[in-house]
């Protein structure tokens, strides 16, 4: 009977919360995070086998779905000088949060979570304000590259987490580095291969597709990067991040795969996840003495490094789309939910600073979005002025 609970409960959450989330102005995930936490707190989800297997996997398929927003050929042809200041702003963030984090004397985790960057909810920016924008397509590519950084970091760190700083580490970092090389070298053959057979790319692909051919060779792609990577003990993310790489490198042509398979992770895997990570966040944990002011901390300091390090676009942005820039960077959502996860199962941190990251990460989308949205009302309405 319990799981019949469940089950109901989630597909009411599911289809409920796009209509809650256009009331509330809000994104769907935070939604669903709220109600999932709302349903936990009123005993309706509860943490199954099952449940936790889908949540899982509804992780994995948002990797998946975010390694899709990653074209190396695009990330490759950005302006050097660009790139280069790209690469500063990341550096300054992890300097700036090496700092913070010694400063405050915060747990050295934190080192690692503060310059979290993902490009999940950047692309939701794109959708509601265009492609027009200087400082959302910059957001756009040096964010690309942000995650994959902050992917890079999260394996690192789930290994070190999970065998300490000593051998096992260390033959783990090794598996990770001949793991990379591998990869670089698929893609460099693949390159090759494509370019003296590109029509390989559409009997992979059929452009005129009644089998479904393009997402059979994706959920393939997708399970042997996974199997890949529990094979050599890796983080499993990262073989997911991967794999959607190859897919949106090298099948440019299907431009319809993206949203297809948006639709399916969005409409069922992924809000599994959010509503699993709403579950987890205990509702009277918001009446512990200092949870709030804490994980609002955590939200500012993360949005502070971040307008200070937009400063290494000072001759490309203006102030204004600097803030912008920073602005959209400040929402790592399912990053900091998945490391803030790690850290709390291998005891690395407890269950208030858990507790805490959770609220954090609700708090940046809801205060994020709203900042963006008045800096973008008020300075259209100035341009109209003039």
């Amino acid at each position: 009977m319990n799981e019949i609970a469940i089950i109901l409960t989630i597909s009411l959450i599911i289809f409920s919360s796009p209509f809650v989330a256009k009331v509330l102005r809000l994104p769907t995930s935070v939604v669903e995070i709220i109600l999932g936490t709302l349903c936990g707190a009123w005993g309706l989800l509860t943490h199954t086998a099952l449940f936790e297997l889908v949540a899982e996997f509804g992780f994995l398929y948002l990797m998946f779905l975010a390694g899709l927003e990653v074209d190396l050929k695009k990330i490759f042809a950005i302006d050097r000088t660009i790139l280069k200041r790209g690469v500063l702003y990341i550096a300054l963030l992890y300097i700036l949060s090496f700092t913070i984090t010694k400063s405050f004397e915060f747990s050295d985790v934190f080192i690692a979570i503060f310059p979290l960057i993902s490009v999940g909810l950047i692309a939701a920016l794109r959708k509601n304000y265009g492609k027009n924008h200087s400082w959302l397509t910059l957001s756009i590519a040096i964010g690309s590259l942000g995650e994959v950084v902050s992917i890079a970091v999260l394996t690192v760190l789930s290994a070190a987490l999970e065998f300490g700083v000593g051998s096992d580490f260390a033959r783990s970092i090794f598996i990770l580095l001949l793991f990379l090389l591998m990869i670089s070298f698929i893609f460099k053959v693949l390159q090759v291969v494509f370019w003296w057979n590109p029509e390989l790319k559409t009997t992979l692909m059929p452009k005129i597709d009644n089998e479904e051919q393009d997402i059979r060779l994706s959920m393939a792609l997708l399970f042997t990067f996974i199997a890949i990577m529990l094979y050599l003990h890796l983080e499993v993310a990262f073989g997911a991040f991967i794999a959607g790489i190859i897919i949106a490198t090298f099948f440019e042509h299907k431009r319809s795969l993206p949203h297809k398979l948006e639709a399916f992770g969005f409409g069922f895997l992924v809000p599994i996840f959010f509503i699993f990570t709403g579950s987890s966040f205990k509702i009277e944990a918001l009446f512990i003495e200092g949870m709030i002011s804490s994980a609002l901390l955590i939200a500012a300091l993360m949005i502070f490094i971040r307008i200070a390090a937009s400063f290494a676009f000072i001759k490309i942005l203006s102030f204004k789309e600097r803030i912008l820039f920073a602005l959209s960077h400040s929402m790592p959502l399912t990053l900091l939910v998945a490391i803030a996860t790690i850290a709390f199962h291998t005891r690395v941190i407890d269950e208030f600073d858990y507790m805490a990251f959770i609220l954090a990460s609700i708090l940046e989308v809801i205060v994020v979005m709203v900042l963006i949205k008045l800096i973008v009302k008020f300075s259209g309405r100035s341009a109209e002025a003039q």
